[in-house]
């Protein structure tokens, strides 16, 4: 598979911006109170902000390339604590997100990584750290507009609808890439629904605190975690698919607590239901899901296939931790189906780590027994993986044993996994569209 080490999205020679283009770059003064419309394309050079106080608008159907390149040279789009992005595409015109010189027709390889930054968003919703701020990763810390968190936690940093992300994920120094996607202090108030994110050089999606809710998900093909996040994250997601690389990559979800203190409140407990999550497969020692430093989280009525390991969390001794929050209910993982994950024996797939020399025996009983008591499940969900697509549709028994949902912000919907008959990742997303997903 191709990386930004091998493949320069920078090809004049296969695609050229039209004479109805608009380079946009930043000043300082950001991209102002403006609408990006599909009858042009947009070309971002280097760093570009919408500032505190500013909206931009994105037709639907509309194209944004950025410029590659490393460091100082990244293209990224920002959108700073207190601005607002109006991002609607459809099903039928989405908006994309790509680097320069891909001509939308197969001229950027589908695995090529880290050719320009992402997309990060920023906010005033609550974070865990002492100060209630914190300066986004991906951003130099000299920028002013990296700034994120607060105090309103139905914080509304716009609409982010029909979305495809593509080829991010650029090194900006010191090892430090911009993930796909980012939230850093997004509030409940904005609006996030069908948004892909694919071969990023670094997560695919990362939530750094905040509240926001996320519906039909897709992170695919991304060179380290489909999902993670930290720092107090509290938000609801419902039908996430995730799909890792075959040949690279490292959990399907991440999720840490606190830094500063790593004992901070809010904990971080995300309510996950109804995900899809594909792993590398069961040669390669990669786990599901891995939690640490306080972290908690709800996940139930998904599907979980593929991968060598399952579900690890984390142990402190005399210090409160991922272990504690699932002792006091802060960590659940219920309702699941589990298929060729920790060679499909149930007291294999929830396992407590800890460090080098600390017995977790009692721990890992008590957490082994949890899977049936949860009323997880070992069986086939009926999802086809092939050497080059996956039918993410179950031909299974996908219907049994379901958790209650929530709250009325979940779609109370009659099974697990983020499929049943609909699959609505057709025609707008790029990885239907390269026929990884079938029809």
């Amino acid at each position: 598979m191709l990386s930004f080490f091998q493949f320069s999205c920078d090809r004049k020679s296969e695609y050229t911006i039209s004479a109805g283009s608009e380079t946009i770059s930043d000043n300082g003064s950001g991209t102002g109170t403006v609408t990006w419309t599909s009858n042009k394309e947009y070309l971002l050079d280097g760093f570009v902000f919408v500032n505190d106080g500013q909206v931009l608008t994105i037709e639907a159907g509309t194209v944004i390339r950025a410029k590659t390149g490393q460091g100082e040279n990244a293209s990224a789009l920002i959108v700073a604590r207190g601005a607002k992005i109006m991002a609607e595409g459809t099903s039928v015109n989405p908006i994309i997100f790509t680097c320069e010189g891909d001509d939308l027709e197969g001229s950027v390889p589908l695995f090529a990584k880290g050719l320009w930054g992402g997309v990060i968003v920023l906010g005033n919703a609550p974070l865990n750290n002492e100060n209630n701020e914190a300066h986004i990763e991906g951003i130099p810390i000299f920028e002013p507009r990296g700034i994120y968190g607060g105090n309103n936690e139905s914080d509304d940093s716009g609409i982010l609808k029909y979305i495809s992300i593509r080829h991010g994920g650029t090194n900006i120094g010191s090892g430090n890439e911009i993930n796909g996607l980012t939230f850093g202090g997004v509030g409940n108030a904005t609006v996030v629904e069908y948004i892909e994110v694919i071969s990023n050089y670094d997560d695919g999606i990362e939530f750094f605190g905040g509240s926001v809710n996320c519906r039909n998900i897709v992170s695919a093909f991304n060179a380290d975690d489909a999902f993670d996040y930290d720092l107090g994250y509290t938000g609801k997601g419902q039908f996430w698919l995730g799909i890792q690389d075959p040949s690279e990559g490292d959990l399907l979800i991440e999720g840490d607590g606190g830094i500063d203190p790593e004992l901070g409140l809010p904990y971080s407990i995300p309510e996950i239901y109804n995900g899809t999550f594909i792993g590398r497969g069961s040669g390669i020692s990669n786990q599901l899901i891995k939690l640490g430093r306080n972290a908690g989280g709800r996940f139930a009525n998904s599907i979980f296939v593929n991968q060598n390991q399952g579900i690890y969390i984390q142990y402190k001794e005399n210090y409160n931790d991922c272990f504690y929050q699932f002792e006091i209910g802060n960590l659940e993982v219920k309702n699941n189906i589990f298929w060729d994950v920790a060679e499909n024996t149930s007291l294999n797939i929830f396992k407590v780590s800890a460090e080098s020399g600390v017995d977790v025996s009692n721990q890992n009983i008590l957490f082994e027994n949890y899977f049936a008591e949860a009323s997880n499940d070992v069986s086939d969900p009926g999802i086809e993986i092939n050497v080059a697509s996956i039918n993410v549709l179950p031909s299974g028994n996908i219907s049994d044993d379901l958790a209650t949902f929530p709250d009325s912000w979940f779609y109370e919907v009659d099974f697990k996994g983020a499929f049943l008959y609909d699959n609505w990742t057709r025609n707008w997303t790029l990885i239907h569209q390269s026929g990884w997903i079938a029809e």
